[in-house]
């Protein structure tokens, strides 16, 4: 039974899903940011098309903003952020290659778990035309620029959660798998991303853009092994370019502080804008200081208002919406680390994440010592491994 619900087809798990909004390959970065920030989404899809020959069209990566971010946290670019965005995408997209993988709609759903397992963190598959949504489909290409739309078709994201959420939702037939222990399962992971409260942030640049990757996150821990909490990319996705600034500045432990969704503290701020100066850092100090008045200027504004009206902004800025210094007006994630324990159940930690919308979980012991990471590929892998033996 297993077996045959892998065979069905990965259209049916992209029922619903909205288009890719797309840009091509060859803009600049600067270009590419404002299509970010406007889109209101995390992410765009980045494409290189042959207009000259039909069918040659193809997605070559997926651009968030934490791979601006990483990008300018290079010390050539923080000496002229305003230069480095002026340069081709293919300076920022990662360099390793299957990433972003397309895939035909008719093909399984065990031919998506393989390409997972290889390496693949997000594919690309066509979005099938209904006959309900036909015409609208249409009206929408007309009105929409042609980029979005790739020799007539459109395309969506299929993810690692879109895949485990799948999964949950015909999970009895897995019996007695999802009730066995991760630890018994054996997939925590004790190679993990991890960087010292203390340490300086920038020195944390690699892991962050490596985690980006990964599709997990950068734990942050005390002398003792102890975790505290974490560096999230999906945190990171949320924020303005010059977070690049507070990672230049601050130690790891004030960074974490710096990006919680209810906004950086005015003295982190403050701090971030002495050590710029210490460092010469003109050009990024006067971006950074461009934003941080506009958020004063909002600030001042919003605190006029009356107390029913003040009572409903702060909801909303600490809520799904905000926008600071450090964060834009897309989807904010609160900035807590989600964990498990060893002897969690393999369905009891596939809830959690997806209910978190993460792709991975801490795994820590009573005293919050850290034990390891379990993500979704783990997970993946366990259910591949499970079919082999049916």
């Amino acid at each position: 039974m297993a077996v045959s619900f892998l065979a069905r087809d990965v259209s049916d798990l992209c029922l619903g899903k909205p288009p890719l909004r797309s840009l091509s390959a060859s803009v600049t970065v600067a270009e590419a940011l404002a299509v970010l920030k406007s889109s209101g989404e995390s992410s765009v899809s980045v494409w290189i098309c042959d207009h000259s020959q039909v069918g040659r069209c193809e997605c070559v990566g997926k651009l968030c903003m934490v791979d601006v971010i990483c990008y300018l946290c290079k010390e050539e670019n923080l000496l002229s952020p305003s230069s480095a965005l002026n340069a081709p995408l293919s300076a920022i997209l990662p360099k390793v290659p299957g990433l972003v993988v397309h895939l035909e709609s008719s093909s399984s759903l065990l031919e998506a778990i393989d390409l997972i397992l290889q390496g693949a963190q997000n594919l690309v598959v066509p979005i099938l035309p209904t006959k309900r949504s036909g015409i609208s489909r249409r009206k929408q290409l007309q009105k929409a620029s042609t980029i979005n739309s790739h020799n007539g078709l459109e395309f969506c994201w299929l993810t690692q959660e879109d895949v485990i959420r799948f999964l949950l939702g015909s999970i009895g037939l897995f019996s007695p798998l999802p009730a066995l222990s991760i630890d018994a399962l054996g997939i925590i992971s004790s190679d993990v991303l991890a960087i010292d409260y203390f340490s300086p942030a920038s020195s944390a640049v690699g892991a962050i853009s490596k985690s980006l990757t990964q599709q997990t996150s950068v734990a942050i821990v005390d002398t003792d092994g102890t975790f505290i909490g974490e560096i999230s990319p999906f945190t990171l996705a949320c924020c303005e370019e010059t977070v690049a600034a507070a990672i230049t500045t601050l130690s790891a432990g004030d960074l974490m502080a710096y990006i919680d969704c209810g906004g950086p503290p005015e003295d982190l701020v403050r701090v971030v804008k002495a050590r710029l100066k210490e460092k010469n850092l003109e050009k990024m100090l006067e971006e950074f200081t461009i934003l941080s008045s506009l958020t004063g200027e909002a600030s001042a504004s919003s605190s006029s208002s009356s107390d029913e009206e003040t009572s409903t902004r702060t909801l909303t800025r600490a809520g799904r919406y905000a926008r600071s210094s450090s964060y834009s007006a897309r989807m904010v994630r609160k900035a807590e680390a989600i964990v498990c324990h060893p002897k969690s159940s393999l369905v009891a930690v596939m809830i959690q994440a997806i209910a978190h919308r993460v792709n991975y979980l801490w795994v820590i012991e009573d005293d919050c010592s850290l034990v390891g990471i379990v993500t979704f590929s783990n997970m993946l892998k366990v259910f591949r491994e499970h079919l082999e033996t049916i």
